[in-house]
């Protein structure tokens, strides 16, 4: 797996609020429960989101989360960079210091290719262009088969 679970939940989480189109809060324990989640776990996440202000949150009987802006205008590598940073495009594969051009690792170039197409893709791929898949597609976000409107 590339990306942390940290990383993979909070993209989870994205799409299933993204496909929530009607831009009310959702509470966070519903997304946990329904993504099969660990609420203090998905909190954390989407606090880190909220920090980068890509989410906001409301407190109260009526709070949760919410997207900061059009969800047409997120993209998956904004997602990725808040929770993950922006490591996974600028280090070695194999974790060794200093690896470059000067003192490559032996996976340097093919990583390198690698690297710079995923980050191409998730720059390029919006949560609401996801988010439609889900919700016109009946694709799932979690373990188990379960349509989004159950």
């Amino acid at each position: 797996m590339i990306f942390s679970q940290a990383c993979t939940y909070g993209i989870r989480a994205a799409l299933y609020i993204a496909s929530h189109k009607n831009g009310e809060y959702l509470p966070i324990n519903e997304i946990s429960k329904e993504l099969d989640i660990s609420f203090h776990f998905l909190t954390k996440i989407l606090q880190k989101l909220t920090q980068k202000k890509l989410m906001k949150s409301y407190r109260g009987p009526r709070g949760g989360v919410a997207f900061a802006r059009p969800t047409g205008q997120i993209s998956l590598l904004e997602i990725v960079e808040a929770i993950e940073g922006d490591e996974l495009f600028t280090q070695c594969i194999l974790g060794l210091p200093s690896c470059g051009s000067d003192k490559p690792c032996p996976m340097h170039e093919q990583w390198g290719a690698i690297r710079d197409k995923l980050r191409e893709v998730l720059e390029h791929t919006s949560l609401e262009e996801l988010s439609n898949r889900v919700v016109l597609r009946g694709l799932r976000l979690t373990h188990f088969e379960k349509a989004l409107d159950e």
